[in-house]
Formats: structure tokens, sequence, C-alpha cells
């Protein structure tokens, strides 16, 4: 034997680094006692891993955790986010174990990251998830300054400066200043400055400055100041101020309000579409003689 002889070593193998899964936040709502459909009952405590125990990959609700990627989505797919002690949670996922359902995304499991209400859930989601920057965040609250464009989900809250454009989603609160552009869906509040221009889904209530523009869904509440012009549907009341043109939907109400000088007195006016030759669909505005004439 070669006592000097020594055999080859072969150089370790090196080992391939795996890469980590791509993460994304999700935000989802559950009764106040953490429970979601089906009664499944979620953990009180952040950190803690859930597991859908049906889990099964196909395109259809349930058999799966279900939320809203990024905070975006359809509100409509909660039946707890009505409730004003139900539970906002923020869960983080693979990304590549979500399934796009439309309006939600359901996934096998998840870790939870967030446990609130509404206001810490979307704050924590917006500061912990770049993505959720550009999607209307379902139940934000957003401020913004002069000149800000806010685009908010449903049941947001969206306050913004001079000139801002804001839009939100069913059941929004949108206050905007003065020549602001105000869009909110069905059941939203809608408070614009001067100039603005509102729009909002049915049950809306808009409140305008003067020389605002105001369209408001079946049963809305809009009220603009001078010069305004306001447009409801079915069962909407109206009132405007001096100048104002108003037209309604059926069964809507149209009021008014202007200065007499001579009683040193606001006076309201009031039409009520369907009675007295006033029409639906029609604009209507006051003539010298406080009567409702076509505009």
């Amino acid at each position: 034997m070669d006592l000097n002889h020594h055999p080859t070593r072969k150089p370790p193998m090196k080992t391939k680094k795996l890469k980590a899964p791509e993460m994304a936040l999700v935000l989802r709502t559950c009764h106040a006692d953490l429970t979601s459909h089906g009664r499944f009952q979620w953990p009180n405590e952040v950190g803690a891993v859930v597991a859908a125990p049906d889990w099964r990959r196909d395109d259809e609700c349930g058999h799966g955790l279900h939320g809203w990627l990024f905070g975006q989505g359809d509100s409509g797919a909660s039946d707890s986010i009505g409730a004003t002690d139900a539970k906002w949670l923020v869960v983080e996922v693979v990304l590549s174990d979500i399934v796009a359902l439309g309006g939600k995304v359901k996934f096998p499991s998840c870790t939870i990251r967030h446990i609130g209400d509404k206001h810490s859930a979307t704050e924590y989601l917006l500061a912990n998830e770049p993505r959720a920057a550009s999607v209307a965040v379902i139940g934000a609250t957003l401020t913004g300054g002069d000149d800000s464009t806010l685009t908010g989900g449903d049941d947001s809250t969206l306050t913004g400066g001079y000139g801002s454009t804001l839009t939100g989603g069913y059941g929004s609160t949108l206050t905007g200043g003065n020549r602001s552009t105000l869009t909110g869906g069905d059941d939203s509040t809608l408070t614009g400055g001067y100039g603005s221009t509102l729009t909002g889904g049915d049950d809306s209530t808009l409140t305008g400055g003067n020389r605002s523009t105001l369209t408001g869904g079946n049963r809305s509440t809009l009220t603009g100041g001078n010069r305004s012009t306001l447009t409801g549907g079915y069962g909407s009341t109206l009132t405007g101020g001096n100048r104002s043109t108003l037209t309604g939907g059926t069964k809507s109400e149209l009021r008014i309000r202007k200065w007499c000088s001579k009683a040193e007195r606001y006076r309201t006016y009031n039409a009520y579409v369907g009675e007295d030759g006033i029409e639906a669909d029609v604009a209507y505005r006051l003539d010298d003689n406080n009567k409702f004439v076509k505009a």
C-alpha cells in the first residue's frame, strides 16, 4: 500500500436554496365570537396558523378559507361585515395557493397577522401590503390633501381636500373639499364643497355646496346649495337652493329653499312628482312667482 497516496476527494455538493414562496395579505371579517360561515371557529391569536378542513382547489365557493385579496372585492361576500362588533382579520397567505372566485378569493391555509376592528385592520393592511395602495380597499379610512385622488372599496371613509377626486363603494362615506368629484355606491353618504360633483347609488345621502351637481339613485336624499343641479331616482328627496334645477323620479319630492327678503327668512317651496302636473325625470326650477316650472 502506498502510504503517500491520498484518494481524490469530491467537492461537497452545493445545496440549492429553495426560493421562499411569495406571500400576500388578505382581509376578511368574522362575527364577534370569531366564527364565520358554517360556524367555522377562528382562533383569537395573532400568529396562529389556520387550515381549512375541507379544502378543495376549484373555482367554486366553499371548501376553503375566504377573504379579499389585498383588501379588494365585494363586501356582500361577508355575512358579518355589517355588524358593529364584527372582527376584522388580516391573514397572510401563499399567493400561489389563492383561487379567485370573483369578488373574493379562497385558500387552503393562512397565518393570522392582525385581529381588530375595521379601522385597525385596514390600517394594518395598507401599512404592510404595498399592493393594497393601488386597489379599492374595503372599509378603508383615507385622508388626502389638496388635489388628492382617493379610491376606497365598500364601506370606506374618504376625506379629501380642495379639488380632490374620491371614489367609494357601497356604504361609503365621502367628504370632499371645494370642486371635488365624489362617486359613491349604494347607501353611501357624500358631502362635497362648493362646485362639487357628487354621484351616489340607491339610498345615498348627497350634500353639495353652491353650484354642485348631485346625482342619486332610488330613494336618495340630495341637498345642494344655490344654482345646484340635482337628479334623483325613484322616491328621492331633492332640496336645492335659489336658482337650482331639480329632476326627480317617480314618487320623488322636490324642494327649493330660498331667501325671502320681505319676511327676512328662508322659505321652502315643495312639489311632488305625480301631482299638479309635475312629471318624473323632468327638470324643474322656480319661476319669479315661486312656482315650479320646467327648466
